[in-house]
């Protein structure tokens, strides 16, 4: 797992983009990501990769931020500062469901009477996509730009 992160970091840094251009990108798909938008990611963010002028690669690899191993924290995480704010600090009472109610709109329907767990996790999720897109850019900009400048350092120790 480290090296499969480790040559994602790699590609991320050897893009041939300016730095500025990559961690936008980057962070528009940790933005996307840590959205409320549960389900929705991949398909919003395909759509975005190919129809905004931005880094394709960058928004993808930000995108999968949110991954089969992530997707719980973040959104636990999402739903617990939401319901911090809005003064509700009991946890939540999901529905028991089957899964074949899925199909049927059970499930749907008792997700609907249970506006009060979907409301913290829409108000904390949507404050962490803002923080964690800003921190995204922040940092992914500064390695990019550390990265080179050693790079170049290295090409002049070279050449020299």
């Amino acid at each position: 797992m480290r090296s499969r992160v480790r040559e994602l970091l790699r590609r991320l840094f050897t893009l041939d983009d300016t730095p500025e251009r990559i961690a936008l990108a980057f962070s528009l798909g940790v933005f996307l990501a840590f959205s409320p938008l549960i389900g929705l990611h991949a398909f919003l963010g395909f759509i975005l990769a190919f129809s905004l002028s931005i880094n394709r690669v960058a928004f993808l690899l930000g995108l999968f931020v949110n991954n089969p191993w992530t997707l719980v924290p973040i959104y636990a995480a999402g739903t617990y500062l939401g319901r911090l704010l809005m003064g509700s600090p009991s946890g939540p009472h999901f529905p028991s469901f089957e899964w074949r109610s899925l199909w049927d709109g059970s499930f749907w329907l008792q997700l609907v009477r249970q506006w009060h767990i979907i409301k913290p996790l829409l108000l904390g999720s949507t404050i962490l996509s803002v923080f964690a897109a800003i921190l995204a850019y922040w940092i992914t900009l500064r390695a990019i730009r550390q990265r080179r400048a050693h790079l170049g350092k290295l090409q002049i120790e070279i050449k020299g």
